[in-house]
């Protein structure tokens, strides 16, 4: 009763009894597979960048900040002197392409020709990692050229020299010509032509000077990187000459350009210099009979021969024009020039001309004209200077011009009250040295 014997159907029925192990064995499998998926895919999202945004905490933010040593722009500079023959390619050729270079020369020759760089002239070249950042070049003892590149564009600019400025009352007496006596206090010669330059009108440095004469003068000096550097404007000065006092204070009138005045408001500046060169000396004057060293002959010499070093600059004494310009075997290289009311101007046997100078051309006073030589009739280098009024010879040495325009009455006040502090900065010292004198003169038995 208890036997049942097997039919068709069992063998199926055993199927199903191995069915749970094979379910579990696929499901480990398919687990495993799931885990080096994972695994694979968890590998190359790391070498990949998300594309959710990072974590910008302060934390992570520092985790991923550079080094100093990687910010680091590595920047150096190049300091020189112009030499002779050196050009814009030359000195900026191994960093700029010949076409920036073009570009450059373009757009700078509004501001400052480069062409106009000249040999002596300090300089400083900038570059950053290798590359033009900056062209500094010194154009004058009072401003610089400075050129920069930013975002391949060049900007470029005249700027003022920066300078430390010290105002001294300085002081000396004439032993035997201005320029000794500037030595002689430990100052340059350039403030002796400074100095001259102010009294121009007034003094023929090469005829009036007599030992004894004294000068002051409040002088502003320059200093560079604690080095002296020249001098600055020059506030007040004062010369006794031949027991004349001449004093001249610096003074900006309205929209004029700053000038020299006297005590008066009366302007230092005149129609025409005493003489169109500076500390040489008078090697014949004017004379209606003089005997001629070359031709051997007395005739007149309307004229004032200045003996000078071959190359001395000749200037122009007052504004005018120039009339003639050119060469004759008697006169040499010349230019004649004509001024107002009148007057005219020759300088004769010079050299070469300077630059520039041809018929026609407008002339200001001071202006280098040409320089000393000895061409034509000359028997050595000197400048012969003649002055004509109406075509009649004339002694320049006893012509009086006028002086330019005077304070106007509504600026004398403001003039009144600049001149007073200066001119007693100058009395002060006058007074420190009469003191300095009787304490001296004390001590001694």
């Amino acid at each position: 009763m208890d036997y049942n014997p097997p039919n068709s159907s069992s063998s199926k029925r055993g199927g199903r009894k191995h069915l749970p192990s094979l379910l579990l064995l696929l499901c480990v499998a398919i687990a495993a597979g799931l885990f080096f998926y994972r695994a694979a895919i968890t590998q190359t999202e790391a070498r990949v960048a998300p594309d959710t945004p990072p974590d910008s905490s302060p934390a992570v933010a520092a985790q991923g900040a550079q080094t100093p040593a990687e910010l680091e722009i590595h920047r150096e500079t190049i300091s020189g002197i112009i030499t002779p023959g050196d050009t814009l390619t030359a000195l900026l050729g191994d960093y700029l392409t010949s076409q920036e270079i073009h570009r450059l020369a373009q757009k700078s020759r509004a501001i400052f020709p480069l062409t106009r760089i000249c040999a002596g002239q300090p300089y400083e070249l900038c570059l950053e990692e290798g590359d033009f950042e900056s062209f500094l070049y010194e154009i004058n003892r009072d401003e610089q050229l400075l050129i920069r590149k930013s975002n391949e564009k060049f900007e470029i600019s005249r700027i003022p020299i920066p300078y430390t400025l010290d105002t001294e009352v300085i002081h000396g007496t004439i032993n035997s010509s201005l320029f000794n006596a500037v030595a002689a206090i430990g100052e340059s010669p350039e403030l002796a032509i400074n100095l001259a330059d102010i009294f121009a009108w007034d003094i023929d440095f090469i005829r009036d000077i007599r030992e004894g004469d004294s000068f002051k003068a409040l002088v502003e000096k320059r200093f560079r990187d604690g080095e002296q550097a020249g001098y600055g404007r020059i506030l007040a000065a004062e010369f006794a000459n031949q027991d004349t006092l001449h004093r001249a204070v610096l003074f900006k009138d309205g929209e004029r350009p700053a000038d020299y005045f006297d005590p008066e408001g009366n302007r230092l500046r005149k129609a025409f210099l005493r003489a169109p060169l500076e500390f040489t000396r008078i090697s014949s004057g004017f004379s209606m009979r003089r005997f001629h060293p070359v031709t051997k002959t007395w005739r007149a010499h309307p004229a004032i021969d200045y003996a000078a070093p071959t190359g001395t600059p000749i200037m122009t004494v007052g504004d005018g024009t120039i009339s003639r310009i050119g060469y004759t075997n008697a006169n040499g290289n010349y230019i004649q020039i004509r001024h107002a009311n009148g007057y005219a101007t020759m300088y004769l046997h010079m050299s070469r001309f300077a630059k520039g100078m041809k018929e026609g051309k407008q002339v200001k006073q001071g202006e280098v004209i040409g320089y000393v030589g000895a061409t034509g009739l000359a028997t050595g280098p000197h400048l012969c200077f003649r002055m004509t009024r109406n075509g009649e010879p004339v002694n320049p040495q006893r012509i009086r011009p006028p002086s330019g325009p005077a304070v106007p009455a509504q600026n004398l006040a403001e003039f009144k009250a600049v001149a007073a502090p200066l001119l007693a900065q100058l009395a002060e010292t006058e007074k420190r040295q009469a003191r300095l004198a009787e304490s001296k003169s004390a001590e001694q038995p």
